[in-house]
Order: C-alpha cells, then sequence, then structure tokens
C-alpha cells in the first residue's frame, strides 16, 4: 500500500502537533522530512529520531512497510 507526504505529515503532526513538519517526496516510498520541536529539545539526534520513527506507527516496518526509505532532520527550534 503506498503512502503519500500528507500521510506521513499527518501520523508526525498526531504525535508533534505544534512541530513544523515539512515532508518531500512523491514517488511512493522514497521521502524526506525536517521535524522541529520543543520536545526535542535536551534529546540527542538518535532519540529525536526515534520519537518520529514511532510516530509512523509501523509504517517503515520491514520490507512489506508502506514506507521504504524516509530521509529524516530533526531538531528543536532556535
Amino acid at each position: 500500500m503506498a503512502i503519500d507526504a500528507h500521510d506521513i505529515e499527518t501520523l508526525i503532526r498526531a504525535a508533534f502537533p505544534r512541530a513544523r513538519i515539512t515532508v518531500q517526496g512523491n514517488d511512493g516510498s522514497h521521502f524526506a522530512a525536517e521535524v522541529i520541536d520543543e520536545s526535542f529539545r535536551g534529546m540527542n539526534r538518535v532519540q529525536q529520531q526515534r520519537a518520529v520513527y514511532a510516530s509512523l506507527k509501523g509504517r517503515m516496518d520491514g520490507p512489506s512497510g508502506a514506507l521504504h526509505a524516509l530521509a529524516l532532520t530533526t531538531k528543536a527550534p532556535d
């Protein structure tokens, strides 16, 4: 089942409602996302990215996952 940028943003936004979120890509399986959220303050990059991946609720799991690749940039606001 294919996924689109809007679907990814919706999933991330559910976990990070006040975040600035940008999702790019339109081939149905490869995307890039930037998530900027205050909740990331004090977290290292791995912790931030794990939090975002958790928000995708298994869409990247295994070879049958709807989302094959997500280049992810995360940070707290400046």
